[in-house]
Parts: C-alpha cells; sequence; structure tokens
C-alpha cells in the first residue's frame, strides 16, 4: 500500500515489469541445467544451446522488453532510483504509524501472557485427566473383580438352596406319606419327591455330608410308612385274584396305573418286592393252570365221538368192520365209507381264515347246551388262541410292571404260565400218541405256524418255544399216519375189494379228498417233507388203479376205470389245488393217454375196418408203395358202402355206451367229442387215399359220403350237456 500510495503510472509500472523480469530472469537462470555442458571441448553441441536459448526466448517479459526495443542500463538504474524512493517513502510511513505499531507490540505481549495462562491451565487440565484415567482403570478391575465374587456367591447359593431344597422334608410330604391313602394321586406325587429325597440322601452320605445326618430319621422313617403302604395295597389286589369269577385283567390294569410302587420298592426295599414279585406268581400260576385245566377238560365234552382209530385208513376195505359190532355195540363207530370226513377236509379248512382264526374262543357250556360238537382242530384252535391271548396280555404286564426284558422277562413268564405249558403239553402228547386223524393234526400244525406268526408280529416271544414243542409232537405224528396210510394203499389185495365196478373207486375218492386237502392247507406254509409223502402216496394209488383195472377181463372195461379214477381225482384235485401243482399235472397227462387209447378203442368195432386200412394205405404212400393196394377193389367197395350204411347207428349206439359208461356227464361228454372228431380225421384220410391216382378209377368212389356232409350230420350226435 505505501509503494501505491508514493507511485503511479508509468514508472510504477516499468518498476514493476524489470522487477518481474530480473526475478524470473535471476530464477531461470538459476534452475537451469547446463548437464554436461563443456565450452573447452571440440564436442560442445550447439543444438543443445539452441534449444536453452529458444526456451528462454519463450518467457513472455524477455518478448516484451524485445519487441520495445528498451535499453537494458538504462532502465535498471532507473528501476534502482525508483527503489530509494519507495524505500524512503516507506520509511515515513512506518514513522507516521508507530504509535499503531506499538500498540499492536503491547496486544500481542497481553496476548502471549493471556495464552500462557491458557497452557498453564491445560496442562493442570491434562495431568487432571490422566489421574482420572487410573482412577478408571483402578475402579474397571474392581469391578471385574466384585463381578467374579458375585458369581461365584451365586453358584453356591443355587448349590445351597438346591442342597437345602432336597434336604427339607415338608410338612405337606409327611402328612400326605402318612394319612393319604395310596390311590389318591397326591399320594403318587409326594412318593416320587420321596424317592428324591431318598436317593439325594445317599448321593450325599458317600460324600460325608453333614447336613444329611439331620434328615436321615425322618426320611427313613417316610420310606417305612410308605413301604408299609404299598405293600399292603398290592398284596390286597394279588389277593382279589384268587376270588372266584374275578376277571384278573381289571385288577392288573389298575396295578398298571401305579406301577411306580414297585419301582419304589425296588429301589428302597428289595425283600419286600421280591416278596409281592414271589406272590403274583404264585397266585397266577395257580390261576392260568386251574381255568386252563378246567376250561381244556369242558372243551373236550363237546368234541366228536366218533373219532379215526388206527383202522382207519385209506386202503381198508369198507368190509373190515363187522356189521354185527354195529348191530351189538350200538355206540361204536359205523364204517369208514360213511366217515368221509375223515379224508375230506369240506368246511373244516375254514378254521384257518383269519376270521376263524382270531375268532370269539368257544364257551363250552353254551355248547352243550346247544348240543353242539365239534371236530378236535376246532376245540385246539379255541384253546390255543386262549392261550396266545392271555399269554401276550401277561408277558406285557410282566415287562411293565415288573420291569424286566430279555431273557428275564422269558424267565419270569415261564415260572408263571410253566406249569400250564407243561399241562397242555402233556395233555396233547396223549391225545397225539392215539390220533389217526391226519387232517386234523394238519389244521393243528398250521394253527399253530398262524399263531407263531402272530406272535412274531406282535413282537412277543414268550411263547416261541412251546409253539416248537407243539410242532415237535405234531409233525411226526401227521408222517407217521401218512406212511400208515401210504402202506394200507401198497398193501392193499383187489381181490379182497368186493365186486368190480368200473366207477370211481372209494380207495382213489379218499386219496383225492385227502391230497387235495393237505395240498390245499399246505399252500400258505410250504413243507417239503409234505411235498414228499404226498408224492409217495400218489405213486401207491397209481399202482393200486393200475393193479384194479388189471382186474377186469377186457381192455375196454380196463381205460373206463382208469379214465373214471383219473378223471375223478383231477376233479377233486382242481376244486383246491393250485393248476400247477405236481399233483394236478400228473394226474392231467394219465388222464389224457388214456383217453386217446379209450377213443382208438370204441372205434375199432364199427369203424376198425376203414381205420386200418388208412393206416396201412398212409404207411406205404409214406413209402411210396400205394401201388400193392391197387388189387384191393372189393375191399374198399365193402368198406365204402359199409360205412355209408352204418356209421349213423354206430355214431349213435357209441354215443349211449359212453355216456353210460362214464359218472361225468362233462368228461363222458369229452370223450365222444373226441372219438368223433378223430372219427371225422379218419375218414378225411380214407378220401385223400382214394382221390390218389392207383385208386381214380375206381366206381365206388361215388359212393362216398361228402365231407362237409358229415361233419354237419356228426354234430347232430354230439351231447349238449
Amino acid at each position: 500500500s505505501v509503494f501505491q500510495g508514493g507511485r503511479g503510472g508509468t514508472g510504477h509500472l516499468i518498476c514493476c515489469d524489470y522487477v518481474s523480469f530480473s526475478q524470473k530472469t535471476d530464477g531461470d537462470m538459476t534452475n537451469l541445467n547446463l548437464g554436461e555442458l563443456d565450452l573447452t571441448t571440440d564436442e560442445f553441441i550447439l543444438d543443445e544451446v539452441d534449444i536453452h536459448i529458444q526456451a528462454n526466448l519463450e518467457d513472455d517479459l524477455v518478448k516484451e522488453a524485445l519487441k520495445t526495443g528498451v535499453d537494458l542500463r538504462q532502465y535498471s538504474k532507473q528501476v534502482e532510483s525508483e527503489l530509494q524512493r519507495i524505500e524512503q517513502a516507506s520509511i515515513k510511513d512506518y514513522i507516521k504509524e508507530s504509535q499503531n505499531i506499538a500498540l499492536l507490540h503491547n496486544q500481542i505481549t497481553a496476548c502471549d501472557s493471556i495464552l500462557e495462562r491458557m497452557e498453564g491451565m491445560l496442562s493442570g487440565f491434562q495431568s487432571d485427566l490422566s489421574s482420572i484415567s487410573s482412577e478408571i482403570q483402578t475402579l474397571q478391575q474392581q469391578s471385574v473383580s466384585m463381578n467374579v465374587r458375585l458369581k461365584n456367591r451365586q453358584a453356591v447359593r443355587s448349590h445351597l438352596s438346591q442342597l437345602v431344597d432336597e434336604l427339607v422334608v415338608p410338612g405337606a410330604m409327611i402328612s400326605t406319606i402318612l394319612d393319604s391313602p395310596v390311590t389318591e394321586q397326591e399320594f403318587l406325587e409326594q412318593l416320587h419327591e420321596l424317592n428324591n429325597k431318598i436317593n439325594f440322601a445317599k448321593e450325599l452320605s458317600f460324600r460325608e455330608t453333614l447336613a444329611c445326618s439331620d434328615i436321615q430319621d425322618i426320611v427313613d422313617r417316610l420310606k417305612l410308612k410308605a413301604v408299609s403302604k404299598i405293600r399292603e395295597f398290592i398284596l390286597q389286589k394279588i389277593y382279589s385274584f384268587r376270588k372266584p369269577m374275578t376277571n384278573y385283567q381289571i385288577p392288573q390294569n389298575t396295578l398298571l396305573k401305579y406301577r411306580f410302587f414297585y419301582q419304589f420298592l425296588l429301589a428302597n426295599e428289595r425283600t419286600v418286592a421280591k416278596e409281592i414279585r414271589d406272590e403274583y406268581v404264585d397266585t397266577m400260576s395257580k390261576i392260568y393252570y386251574s381255568y386252563f385245566k378246567s376250561y381244556s377238560g369242558r372243551l373236550l365234552k363237546v368234541q366228536y365221538e366218533e373219532v379215526a382209530d388206527k383202522d382207519d385208513l385209506m386202503g381198508v376195505e369198507d368190509t373190515a368192520k363187522k356189521d354185527i359190532l354195529y348191530t351189538v355195540c350200538f355206540f361204536s363207530k359205523p364204517s369208514l365209507k360213511s366217515r368221509n370226513t375223515i379224508f375230506t377236509l369240506g368246511q373244516r379248512g375254514a378254521i384257518l381264515s383269519p376270521a376263524e382264526l382270531e375268532g370269539p374262543i368257544l364257551v363250552p357250556h353254551t355248547a352243550q347246551r346247544g348240543d353242539s360238537r365239534y371236530p378236535y382242530e376246532t376245540l385246539f384252535r379255541s384253546q390255543h388262541y386262549a392261550l396266545l391271548d392271555n399269554g401276550c396280555r401277561e408277558y406285557l404286564f410282566l415287562s411293565d410292571f415288573f420291569m424286566v426284558a430279555g431273557n428275564s422277562a422269558l424267565d419270569l413268564f415261564n415260572s408263571i404260565m410253566g406249569k400250564t405249558l407243561s399241562m397242555f403239553l402233556k395233555s396233547m402228547s396223549t391225545y397225539v400218541s392215539d390220533c389217526y386223524d391226519s387232517i386234523a393234526v394238519f389244521l393243528c400244525i398250521h394253527i399253530i405256524l398262524r399263531f407263531r406268526a402272530i406272535t412274531a408280529k406282535r413282537t412277543i416271544p414268550a411263547l416261541d418255544k412251546y409253539w416248537e414243542a407243539v410242532l415237535e409232537l405234531l409233525w411226526p405224528r401227521f408222517e407217521m399216519i401218512l406212511e400208515m396210510n401210504i402202506h394200507s394203499i401198497r398193501n392193499t389185495d383187489p381181490q379182497k375189494l368186493g365186486v368190480l365196478d368200473t366207477r370211481p373207486h372209494y380207495i382213489t375218492r379218499r386219496y383225492a379228498e385227502f391230497s387235495s386237502a393237505i395240498v390245499s392247507i399246505n399252500q400258505t406254509f410250504p413243507n417239503e417233507r409234505t411235498h414228499t409223502l404226498l408224492g409217495q402216496l400218489q405213486v401207491e394209488v397209481e399202482n393200486f388203479v393200475l393193479k384194479m383195472a388189471a382186474e377186469f377181463p377186457s381192455r375196454r372195461d380196463q381205460l373206463i376205470f382208469l379214465i373214471n379214477n383219473y378223471d375223478m381225482m383231477l376233479s377233486v384235485l382242481m376244486e383246491r389245488a393250485a393248476d400247477d401243482s405236481k399233483e394236478v399235472e400228473g394226474f392231467q397227462q394219465l388222464l389224457l393217454a388214456r383217453t386217446q387209447e379209450f377213443i382208438e378203442e370204441i372205434l375199432s368195432p364199427p369203424f376198425g375196418g376203414m381205420i386200418a386200412f388208412v393206416k396201412e394205405a398212409e404207411a406205404l404212400m409214406e413209402k411210396g408203395q400205394l401201388d400193392r393196394l391197387k388189387n384191393e377193389e372189393v375191399r374198399i367197395t365193402q368198406l365204402v358202402r359199409g360205412f355209408s350204411s352204418t356209421w349213423k347207428q354206430s355214431v349213435e349206439s357209441m354215443s349211449q355206451d359212453v355216456m353210460r359208461s362214464f359218472t361225468n356227464f362233462k368228461n363222458g361228454t369229452s370223450i365222444i367229442q373226441g372219438a368223433l372228431t378223430q372219427l371225422i380225421q379218419y375218414y378225411h384220410g380214407f378220401h385223400k387215399i382214394l382221390n390218389q391216382p392207383t385208386f381214380r378209377s375206381l366206381a365206388v368212389r361215388s359212393e362216398l359220403i361228402n365231407l362237409h356232409h358229415l361233419m354237419v350230420e356228426v354234430k347232430k350226435h354230439k351231447p349238449n350237456f
């Protein structure tokens, strides 16, 4: 501002320009980097000097000075004088402003003192803050320490409070255990609490806790009181089982509601628990034994009085039992032929259906009032279904109430039911040793197999060993009876079986009924031994049929007998057995073979000449020797005219004879159709032979019956059954 006040105009501008130029020029010269330039060397590179000169000439002040053509020396002197003048003016201005400068100095000095005091205050504040920070750290450490002590005290308090709670015996518990009936819910709840305190006291006694001795006496007294009341209650329930006509399942269900009582006794008074368990075992063992012994005895009273004996075998002839015995001893059994149920399944197989198998058990006194009688397998099913139902229920009760499992549960079950099961096995062994009803035994086997599957499905192994023991009794007996029947058929003498008859024999009917029964029952649980024995029986029956057929004098009667028996056995088997069973397939092949032979047999009398000629001619045709028959004109003429005149009567007679010979109309119809079809085939072959060149010249060819006309006429003779 002093400079601007002293000077103005062009001089000012020139001074400023010079100063600026001088400063910039000096600066540029100072900052000029000559690098490795050496003016004394011959290697001076003029190109670089040109670059520096060109750069300096680019400066704005240099450009201006060169443009105006100023004398630099004169201009320098002018600037120097101008600077002196300005300096003088500036000094005057400073002198003029000296008071203000002194005032400013005083103010700055005062500010310095104020700032010094402020600095002292801030330094003191900083030291205070440092001390506060250390105090905060101390407080933080104290807080952490107090927190740790608090947690430790809380942990100790929780353990102590739990200990005190477990040790303290409330008055409500004492009054409930002493005064309340055991059946009340409150007693059960307090018993749980008492059990917890007893266990806790035991645990503390192991740790030698002194506080435990303060409550031990009270807890022991309450335990003794609870044990006494529980013992009395459970024994009363067990004794209630012994009352006549008592449904013991009701008190059993009541005991299950209070199963904790036995658990309490087992944990705190094992002698009482053993007493109760032994009392229960003794009581229930007697109850089950008495019940099943009485029930089994009453069941036997509604069994059929007529049962099979050792003479009721498949191969026994009907005359084995003398009628005089039946007349004199009216209570004796009728002959085997009148008792088809020995070898016939009938409705007896229904016992294996789910509805019958798991149906209600028989009530003997009701059956006696209704004068009803049942086969042995029905009584067996009822008896063992009652055993299965009670056994499963008892096993579950023992496992639940007495808290046993595995072998322990099985041992406890056997201690209760063992006597009853032994009684069953003994009575069954007695019955089976004198039983000759193979179907009843086989049905009993399959009843046991199904009951075993039921217990396996319920995952109750209690009766597994019993089922095996029963099967070990029944299987050998069934096989023995089957072998006795096989031997009876093998040893049968056809000549002792009475008058010969082409109708199905009663022995083959017995076999058919028996075999179909066994095969149908055996399908659900196949047994290879049974299949083997049935195969042996089938072989013996086939041999027997052949021996019986050999008794007939004519082959025709033999074939009729064979076909009737094979057809009857096949029909009975197909009613129950599967179509692909060995028995069915075997008799189908036998029936087909004998039927074809019989068809040839019945066609032979009326049409034998034509059939023989056709077979002879066809054989010669195959060899190319048909000309050997060209001289058989008389024979051929007789055959053609004989067939034309008699075939209708012969077919009619043959049809009537077949229908009379076979008991099964359906089988007879099939044989007639097969015979007529075979006859047409033979006559068709007869036509083909006479159409050969060898016989075309025969005049009798015109008398041949038209094949289509013959087929139409033959259809009229086919039975409509």
